[in-house]
């Protein structure tokens, strides 16, 4: 058997830093341009500066931003220094993020000054963090803090020229069943190798044997300018984002608070965007209405793929793409921060798919409770092998529920259940937890009813996903109140945003005398959801 190639996603940017033209755009945001040149300089300053500034290798370095040039010249510099990268969710409230920072052991904070007064309150109860490094941004910020520019620009911009490993991780923190997020350990060969190792199976090209192979390749090939409309700081956009630095790309974003499908759109016509990478209708429906608003008003013909992953993308939004640019390809990838390649579908304009509909990756099987193999017709969990994340970080039960040996083989079984069909595809029915997916932010019902229960007024509660054309799905609650109290929905839902991060509070509230819990105290979700549907008049799918 031959040996793999040792990759590092470290040693993959130095190479591609020397092998791209200087001038060539790395990052685009708003009217900000900077070349790979500077890139490469200011990567590589920012890393020897976390050496000197006492992290050592494999210290974790959390990312507090919004979308944002640094975001990616800080994830160059943390692999080029060997530092494992923590993502932090900015809709975070502050004991959420003391969590995550604590639970990932963070060593350098890397934030947005427009969240310094977050930092602000708790920085006091996170002692093992010995960088706190503020990101300027158009707000105040704090008085006393290290700034980013300072270190980016402070340098000879040499490579480090470190020995590295394949075994350096990448950390993707993802919500957890109790609402608390869970660190999923990824080693950069296999993150690299389970991603294409260089190669891309959609246009039938193969990974790269080694480094050398790889750069040949990447001088025949035109450089690809990827726009991650998600937030960087998901694993979504966070891959398309490496995606395009370690092709010797151009990672553009945008300087919108929040999605605007114009600025999209007007950003994809002036950099003759390559590839676009969205979470389903939530940012497609936007964008196909105001092209069909505005004929001939962007020229989307330089976007080859729009992919998307972890939310419904439905076939009517995706032909109204296609009436823009007849040559696309619609790419649904169906995968999870611990499992990357469970299936996928790709519509075009003359192979039109079903909603929720893949066909299983090439290393998965659906297993049932019992993790025994399903047959057609039958529904179950998708478990993937082959390049699997090493597990949760700290946290050894989940590891070995999630990752499972089945007969001799190690899969990756994150809750997704589908059907399994006569022709061999899947139909995705969900996460098997009642997980909700609201514009592929993971919600959990238990999380948010322990919130909404701590209100005098509320005596139980359970919260449900209910399809919304914007979100995929949006999060509702039913609510039983206590002798005495009437709804009073505002207050309920401020209530909640003070104890969850935004998206998690719900839409709606609405009351019922009952709940109609199980003798067990088990929830009847079918039966909740069906009467929240009701009052609300959705339809259900």
């Amino acid at each position: 058997m031959t040996e793999r190639y040792p990759w590092n996603y470290g040693d993959i940017l130095e190479a591609v830093d020397a092998n791209t033209p200087p001038e060539r755009p790395a990052l685009i945001h708003g009217e900000r341009t900077i070349s790979w040149g500077e890139f490469s300089r200011r990567s590589n300053n920012l890393a020897q500066a976390f050496l000197e500034r006492g992290a050592h290798e494999s210290d974790k370095i959390a990312f507090y931003l919004r979308n944002a040039p640094e975001y990616s010249e800080g994830i160059a510099a943390a692999f080029k220094a060997r530092l494992t990268h923590v993502n932090v969710n900015y809709r975070y409230v502050d004991h959420e993020l003391i969590y995550l920072l604590d639970n990932s052991d963070a060593a350098i904070v890397v934030y947005g000054a427009e969240f310094a007064h977050h930092v602000a309150e708790i920085r006091h109860q996170l002692p093992g963090v010995k960088l706190w490094l503020e990101v300027a941004d158009g707000y105040p910020g704090a008085e006393d803090a290290a700034h980013y520019e300072d270190l980016a620009t402070s340098g000879d911009g040499a490579p480090l020229g470190l020995e590295r490993s394949p075994d350096d991780m990448l950390f993707l923190y993802t919500g957890g069943t109790t609402g608390m997020p869970k660190g999923v350990m990824w080693r950069h060969e296999d993150l690299w190798c389970v991603t294409g190792a260089g190669g891309n199976p959609r246009l039938g090209l193969g990974p790269a044997e080694d480094l050398d192979t790889y750069l040949a390749r990447l001088r025949q090939e035109p450089a690809p300018v990827n726009m991650p409309l998600p937030p960087i700081m998901h694993g979504t956009g966070l891959l398309s984002a490496i995606g395009a630095m370690t092709h010797g790309g151009t990672c553009v974003t945008l300087p919108a608070r929040s999605f605007d499908p114009i600025e999209a759109l007007t950003a994809i016509d002036r950099h003759r965007v390559t590839a676009c990478t969205i979470v389903g209708d939530a940012f497609a429906r936007p964008m196909a209405e105001a092209l069909d608003a505005n004929q001939g008003a962007y020229d989307i013909s330089s976007l080859r793929v729009i992919s998307s992953s972890g939310v419904m993308w439905t076939k009517a939004v995706k032909r109204q793409l296609l009436n823009h640019n007849e040559n696309l390809l619609l790419a649904d990838g169906f995968s999870s921060s611990e499992a990357i390649g469970l299936g996928s579908s790709v519509m075009t304009k003359d192979d039109e798919i079903e909603v929720a509909k893949f066909t299983l990756g090439p290393s998965c099987k659906v297993f049932n409770e019992n993790l025994e193999e399903v047959a057609q017709g039958e529904t179950g969990m998708v478990g993937v092998t082959g390049f699997l994340p090493v597990g949760y970080y700290k946290d050894e039960e989940k590891t070995a529920r999630t990752f499972p040996v089945i007969n001799g083989v190690r899969y990756s079984i994150p809750g997704d259940w589908v059907s399994v069909e006569a022709d061999g595809s899947l139909t995705l029915l969900g996460r098997g937890s009642n997980c909700i997916n609201t514009a592929g932010e993971k919600v959990y019902p238990e999380e948010v009813e322990e919130s909404l229960k701590h209100h005098e007024s509320v005596a139980d509660a359970l919260v449900v996903g209910l399809p919304d054309d914007k979100w995929g799905q949006a999060v509702m609650a039913v609510v039983e109140l206590n002798p005495g109290f009437e709804l009073e929905e505002i207050s309920l839902r401020d209530h909640a945003r003070a104890q969850l991060a935004g998206y998690k509070v719900p839409k709606r509230i609405l009351v019922r005398d009952g709940l109609e819990r199980a003798p067990n105290g088990k929830a009847d979700y079918k039966l909740i959801r069906a009467f929240a549907a009701e009052q609300l008049g959705i339809a259900l799918q």
